[in-house]
């Protein structure tokens, strides 16, 4: 369909500029980012290439969760510093797991929650049509939860539940003396603490501690493998023996014990191995990013622009921009079109008349930008920016 063609619906207009966006971007010379799950089968399974050095491929294949997928379990236990961990094919099913094994320790379905935690927005109410949980939200701002609002919840809760960082609030972590603060004022109301660490794999810098040390201020953690490690799926659940054991039988009855999962447990100790390393080079990295494109946006005279959080926590962050989503869309897919650059690779989402976001991610290929590429990628976006915002203002009495 040509760009003078109207799509028949919304949804197919919406759908068809995605379309093109991804096919702009795995076409793109460069890029601040390549996840892995936009790759081809054949490139996704290039990653398997290196798996005899990871791990004995003369063994017999797993089976219901032995084999090689204990053998990731035991591992992600280790890096946590944790006594077990159980393999999940999904982390929704982890932690929906997690929590209903606490409920039952505790004898209190209340699970105190960020109102933008994952399970809250993004889950269709599992909490309660699945588990017989009860969120109780102890915030609604755009930042992490504080001390001061858990100890001030005016109801009984058995679990408190971080989400770190917290992803659409901007990737946002908490300071170090601010989370165990969180963690001290559960303690006082006699709850359990369970950290969402979906993206617990990139905090090691912001927090200037180890994995372990981070893990266990927490009696539970979730840690998802192709977040940012870039596996083909699945998740854990680590914590003490008891309730790992707990969890396994829950994951049966999910229907979450998979016959053979050894692709996945591959891919996943392919991710430790691989991108674990680099994820600190990715963070810090991002922070040159977030820099130059504000410095960028600057230039270029754009009236206003805001990268959250100023300095990236991790190697990801929203991109704020005072125009339409859509406009933004477009002037993106063109821009990556045109030159060759693909700066912004996700979607656009509205926030408001006339302003939308964007999250920008740093991965291996962005450490080859130097903040004299940002400020030049951002230089031929606005430019695209300009053109499409006026076509947009000569389009919008004629829809009207």
């Amino acid at each position: 369909m040509s760009d003078t063609e109207e799509p028949a619906s919304e949804d197919e207009r919406r759908k068809q500029l995605r379309q093109r966006r991804m096919s702009a971007h795995r076409s793109a010379e460069r890029a601040l980012a390549r996840p892995g799950f936009l790759g081809t089968l054949r490139e996704r399974l290039a990653l398997l290439e290196r798996a005899p050095e990871l791990y004995d491929l003369d063994e017999t294949s797993d089976m219901y969760g032995d084999g090689v997928v204990g053998a990731l379990e035991e591992r992600t236990a280790g890096l946590l510093g944790k006594e077990a961990a159980v393999f999940f094919p999904t982390g929704t099913m982890a932690q929906q797991v997690a929590l209903r094994c606490w409920a039952g320790r505790t004898g209190d379905p209340a699970v105190a929650l960020h109102a933008l935690a994952h399970p809250e927005v993004h889950e269709r109410h599992a909490f309660s049509q699945v588990s017989g949980l009860r969120p109780v939200r102890v915030t609604d701002e755009p930042r992490p939860p504080t001390a001061a609002e858990v100890r001030g919840l005016d109801e009984p809760f058995g679990t408190l539940m971080l989400e770190l960082p917290l992803r659409d609030a901007g990737f946002l972590l908490p300071s170090w003396d601010e989370l165990t603060e969180v963690v001290e004022a559960a303690r006082e109301r006699e709850a359990v603490v369970h950290f969402d660490g979906t993206r617990l794999w990139e905090s090691t810098v912001h927090f200037g501690r180890t994995l372990a040390e981070i893990a266990d201020l927490a009696d539970s953690v979730y840690v998802s493998f192709y977040k940012s490690l870039d596996g083909y799926g699945g998740a854990a659940l680590a914590g003490p023996r008891e309730l790992v054991e707990e969890a396994r039988t829950w994951r049966h009855r999910y229907g979450g014990t998979v016959f053979q999962q050894f692709p996945t447990a591959l891919s996943a100790l392919a991710g430790l191995e691989r991108e674990l390393p680099r994820l600190p080079s990715y963070v810090r990295h991002a922070r040159v990013v977030a820099a130059a494109l504000r410095e960028g946006f600057a230039e270029a005279g754009l009236p206003w622009a805001r990268v959250h959080p100023a300095e990236p926590h991790t190697h990801e962050f929203q991109l704020w921009l005072p125009y339409d989503a859509d406009v933004l869309a477009r002037a993106a897919i063109r821009a990556a079109e045109e030159t060759g650059t693909m700066l912004f690779p996700d979607g656009w989402q509205a926030r408001g008349p006339g302003i939308a976001l964007t999250e920008v991610s740093v991965r291996a290929a962005g450490l080859e930008w130097t903040a004299d590429d940002v400020r030049d990628a951002v230089a031929g976006f606005t430019a695209r920016l300009a053109k499409e915002a006026e076509e947009a203002d000569r389009e919008e009495p004629a829809r009207a």
